[in-house]
């Protein structure tokens, strides 16, 4: 009996595996995949924009593709040198912060540190897994680890490339 039930767990893996699978993985693919009309990414973001800009109190910004949200997190090297993280305190959606102000905080077992906008807006959406899990910024801080996305009002200034944010930290 258990020897039955474990092979139709196995099946029951497999038949669910499968479906999660990208169509362009076996090379037969549904139709309705190939049917689906490929779609041009429009560019609104001016040069500067392309790549993550930095600060020099360690937070990132990355602006999206239609130029009116920006997302925002720590870098790699502040995340290093906090040490594990044990909590992290999120902006509340809606609240407009003008650049410079403080939006949250992060707690490790070394310290503490406030998170700074560089960016002037309103916060409109947040990273709530990071109240349950406040590691993940540990585990990747500038993807999986981002803090708030913000509704970008000015394009900010003083920022750094990720070249200059490289200088500057090994000077620190």
């Amino acid at each position: 009996m258990a020897a039955r039930l474990s092979v139709a767990r196995a099946a029951r893996q497999l038949t669910s595996s499968a479906a999660r699978r990208p169509a362009t993985a076996y090379p037969v693919s549904c139709q309705r995949w190939q049917k689906a009309p490929i779609q041009s990414r429009l560019f609104t973001v001016s040069a500067q924009w392309e790549e993550k800009k930095y600060t020099e109190d360690h937070e990132w910004v990355e602006l999206s593709a239609d130029g009116k949200t920006a997302t925002l997190g720590i870098s790699t090297y502040a995340a290093k040198a906090l040490g594990d993280i044990v909590f992290c305190e999120l902006p509340q959606v809606g609240v407009e912060f003008s650049s410079g102000d403080a939006i949250g905080a992060v707690e490790s077992v070394k310290s503490a540190s406030d998170i700074l906008t560089p960016i002037s807006g309103e916060v409109v959406e947040v990273n709530s897994a990071l109240e349950e899990v406040p590691g993940g910024i540990n585990k990747d801080p500038e993807g999986e680890g981002w803090i708030a996305k913000i509704a970008v009002q000015a394009e900010p200034e003083g920022l750094m490339s990720a070249e200059e944010y490289k200088k500057h930290t090994e000077e620190a």
